[in-house]
């Protein structure tokens, strides 16, 4: 390893004047064993670098190549696996970790000692060592500025640590001084050693001579310490003088401190004193208004507001530590307890007689409302009762029970007036809505035939005379009046006309009127109520009940109210917003009902009712809720808006009934059936009440049920019919509706109009080409044959030979029908058709026109068969295509 050592100096690290210091034959963990050498070396070059250099031997020959190098400095880690057990791995942590494993244990130690040396004197400790040997870096730690460091490598560090300037100096003053001290080291070191010597000596000598004056300072020493201690008894002398007046001192201080002490409680005690008189003296003013004030007029009102206000900060006042078990402080708390209690119930027994009177004044103005739709003004029992609002709140605050107790007085008493108010106003608007229909009324407790004739006759009052009518005793009722009327079908148009009559509409847009004028009134009723309810005791809509808690709940129509207060049990209404909402429940607790009779009676009167009072209910929970979601108000007419919801679908339902139970005539013309003319009317009538409506949808969905069910009477009717053919009642009533579905542009039903026009076109044509096949029955038959031996192989041209179809068969069938007896059979034919048809849908000349077009494509496929299977014979019709169009246009104006 020397001469490796030796050879890496001279190749490698001399050029580049570094020194090697260590060296280390390692090779990398994990891997391939090639042998390369970890190298220690310093620059000679100030300022000094150090580094550690990979070297590697060359393959092609057996020199060595330098072939990495890393700065000492870069060393973060020195990492050497096992401090206890003899391990060759050992890890150097640079930008990366390295892993090595040396050669020998010895030559790692001795490696990482020289790393821990070039670390102390170079880099000032900044390199970890972990897993080292203690030992080992102990020993690599010098024991003195100037002792020689063991070990070859230390030996070589110490070999090339340079000298100072002064040093160079005095070494070069020396060496000037001996002639041989280059060409004779030895004779120079004896000579430096002999002089050492002499040095030596002479500083023993001059030791030696000094022991005299050191005698004369010890003497000089032991006199002062007697100096020291006749000093230190004056001093202790002086002290006893001292302790005698610091006692005197400390007894003065002392009673300072008691004086002190005396004063600061005086004080403090003036202020407790003070304290208390300042917050817990009631004025004789406020004790007198509290004991007699007059709480019927403004300045006596405010009066006790103040005296119950300033007996409430003195109630309320906090009280210091120790201050309650005062007996005067105990004397003023009752005192004034006993002062709220008193006028707590003064003032309870007013408000009561205030409730008690407002219900008999208001009684007195009920007569002037008994012809009017309107309900009395509370507002000015409201603003007198305002005034006790800050005492209300007091009450609340300061005695809850009786705060309780007034709210219950006063939802007794008003529930009661409100109740008289209410149905005596119910009474009035039924009055109005019932005054002009009192036929429909009175006849609407009739049998069902009977109904259904007065219906007829008074055009329609009641709710069976709409839409809800019995359709089988409409029927019967329009055959037993056949004699002013041509069929059924125009009975039943006849009755629809008058069931739209101005009379009718009158008394469905005073109804309307009606019901909107109730709503009217009792939203600001039921608003001011709210409104006053919060005001006057001091209930905030958002605000949650702390420090109230009751032991005794009433139910209230399905709710529950406090009813007296109790410490220790836990409130059970969570917010103010409930009892505001209960308190209105109680009061109003007859709207809900009123309203559903109310509904009930509209429902009667006229069925279509309902879908008025559906809109106007929509809009109005539409704004209560708007206003306040969870209010009395918004929640009652949500629930009358709910039966209103369910007349709404009854009305529909009962309509769907209906048409599936129409009874037809067996010997009248069918025409337009009743529930398509009704379906019109309602449809015209909602229309137009649902405007810009909020229940929009729910139309919508009863126009569903009901088109579809008119689609499916309509068909079943059209099935059972035997008078009238069945392509003739489809074709007249989708004619019919598709006219409604486009007239009124209702969006929701574009298919449905689509499907009806497509149906009455299908049964138009159906229609038609049935009845064309009657007035040329024996040449329709003709042709029907040769058609049938043409679809069985034979020729067209081959035809004729046939002896059924020969050409002299075809001149005696087309001689059957010369152009008199066309005219003839068209004749016939438009009297049937006119017959068929009813004249509502004016659809004769729609019908014949197509029955003119039919008979001209019949009459060209005719001639088209003559062409083609009778070729060259000359054979043709007895008419042309204009005799049949003037023989058409004749008979038209004819009739």
């Amino acid at each position: 390893m020397t001469a490796i050592k030796h050879a890496l100096q001279r190749d490698i690290f001399t050029p580049n004047d570094e020194r090697l210091l260590s060296i280390v034959n390692v090779c990398k963990a994990g891997k391939k064993k090639r042998n390369c050498f970890l190298c220690a070396t310093v620059t000679t070059e100030r300022p000094v670098q150090v580094n550690v250099v990979k070297v590697k031997k060359s393959d092609k020959g057996d020199f060595y190549k330098r072939q990495t190098a890393w700065a000492l400095r870069d060393l973060a880690v020195v990492d050497a696996k096992d401090a206890i057990k003899e391990n060759p791995e050992f890890d150097l942590h640079f930008d990366k970790v390295y892993k090595w494993v040396a050669s020998s244990t010895v030559e790692k130690n001795t490696f990482i000692s020289c790393i821990w040396k070039l670390n102390q004197r170079y880099l000032r400790k900044k390199i970890d060592f972990i897993n080292v040997s203690s030992q080992l870096l102990e020993e690599s730690v010098p024991s003195g500025e100037n002792q020689s460091v063991t070990g070859g490598d230390e030996e070589a560090v110490d070999e090339y640590q340079e000298l100072n300037a002064r040093e160079e100096q005095d070494i070069e003053i020396m060496m000037e001084g001996c002639e041989y001290a280059i060409s004779n080291a030895e004779a120079f070191a004896e000579k430096l050693s002999r002089e050492l010597q002499v040095l030596d000596g002479a500083n023993i000598q001059s030791i030696m001579a000094s022991e005299k004056q050191v005698n004369i300072l010890m003497k000089l020493l032991d006199e002062a310490l007697k100096e020291v201690d006749q000093i230190e008894l004056k001093l202790s002398s002086y002290e006893e003088m001292l302790q005698s007046v610091k006692e005197q001192m400390d007894q003065i201080s002392e009673s300072n401190h008691l004086i002190h002490l005396s004063n600061t409680n005086n004080v403090k005690l003036l202020s407790e004193i003070e304290f208390l008189v300042n917050h817990m003296d009631l004025a004789k003013g406020h004790i007198k208004a509290l004991q007699e004030g007059d709480l019927t007029s403004s300045r006596g009102i405010e009066a006790c507001t103040n005296a119950a206000d300033a007996l409430l900060q003195c109630m309320n006042v906090a009280l210091r530590p120790g201050h309650d078990m005062l007996h005067a402080v105990k004397q003023q708390q009752q005192r004034f307890s006993d002062l709220r209690e008193q006028f707590a119930r003064r003032l309870a027994s007013h408000l009561n007689s205030v409730f008690v009177q407002q219900g008999h004044d208001q009684s007195s103005t009920l007569a002037q409302h008994s012809v009017e739709l309107t309900l009395p003004n509370h507002h000015p029992f409201h603003r007198d009762l305002l005034q006790y609002a800050k005492l209300m709140e007091w009450v609340k605050n300061t005695d809850y029970g009786k705060y309780e107790g007034l709210m219950k007085n006063y939802m007794d008493y008003l529930s009661r007036l409100y109740e008289r108010e209410i149905k005596d106003f119910f009474e009035v608007a039924k009055i109005k809505m019932t005054g002009t229909t009192r036929e429909g009324k009175k006849f609407a407790t009739l049998p069902r035939k009977e109904s259904a004739v007065k219906q007829e006759t008074e055009s329609l009052h009641g709710s069976s005379g709409k839409l809800t009518g019995s359709t089988s005793s409409l029927n019967k009722l329009s055959v037993q009046s056949s004699g002013n009327r041509r069929s059924q079908s125009s009975s039943l148009l006849d009755m629809g006309n008058m069931s739209a009559s101005d009379l009718d509409v009158a008394d469905r847009t005073k109804f309307d009127k009606i019901f909107e004028q109730v709503l009217s009134e009792l939203e600001p009723l039921c608003l001011a109520e709210q409104d006053f309810i919060s005001k006057f005791f001091k209930l905030q809509q958002h605000q949650s009940i702390s420090g109230t808690t009751t032991n005794e709940v009433e139910e209230v129509d399905g709710g529950a109210l406090s009813r007296s207060y109790t410490p220790g049990v836990p409130q059970t209404i969570s917010s103010e917003k409930d009892m505001i909402r209960q308190m209105m429940t109680k009061i109003f607790r007859c709207i809900e009902p009123e309203l559903n009779n109310l509904i009930a009676l509209g429902d009667k009167i006229d069925s279509f009712n309902s879908l008025y009072m559906l809109v106007k209910m929509s809009h109005h929970v539409w704004t209560a809720q708007n206003v306040d979601p969870a209010s009395f108000l918004s929640t009652t007419l949500g629930n009358v808006l709910v039966t209103v919801k369910r007349n709404f679908d009854k009305c529909i339902s009962n309509q769907m009934k209906q048409m599936d139970e129409v009874k037809i005539s067996k010997k009248s013309k069918v025409g337009i059936l009743p529930f398509v003319a009704e379906f019109e009317e309602f449809a015209a009538l909602a229309e137009s009440i649902f405007k810009n409506a909020e229940r929009r949808g729910d139309l919508d969905k009863a126009y569903i049920k009901l088109i579809r069910a008119v689609f499916v009477s309509v068909e079943k009717v059209a099935n059972e019919s035997q008078k009238t053919p069945r392509d003739v009642v489809m074709m007249e009533n989708f004619h019919h509706i598709f006219a409604t579905l486009s007239r009124l542009k209702i969006s929701c039903l574009e298919a449905e109009k689509k499907e009806a026009k497509q149906k009455y076109t299908d049964h138009l044509q159906s229609y038609v080409i049935y009845s064309l096949g009657q007035p040329l029955e024996k040449l329709n038959h003709f042709f029907e044959g040769v058609e049938a031996r043409v679809a069985q192989g034979i020729r067209e041209e081959e035809v004729s030979y046939q002896l059924a179809f020969n050409k002299q068969e075809l001149r005696k069938v087309i001689k059957e029908y010369p152009g008199k007896e066309v005219k003839k059979g068209l004749d016939n034919l438009y009297k049937k058709v006119d017959k068929h048809l009813c004249e509502e849908e004016n659809l004769l000349q729609v019908v014949w026109h197509s029955m003119q077009d039919e008979f001209i494509r019949q009459y060209k496929h005719f001639e088209g068969l003559i062409a083609r299977c009778y070729p060259g014979s000359g054979i043709t019709m007895e008419f042309t295509i204009q005799d049949i169009l003037d023989y058409c246009s004749s008979i038209a104006q004819s009739h």
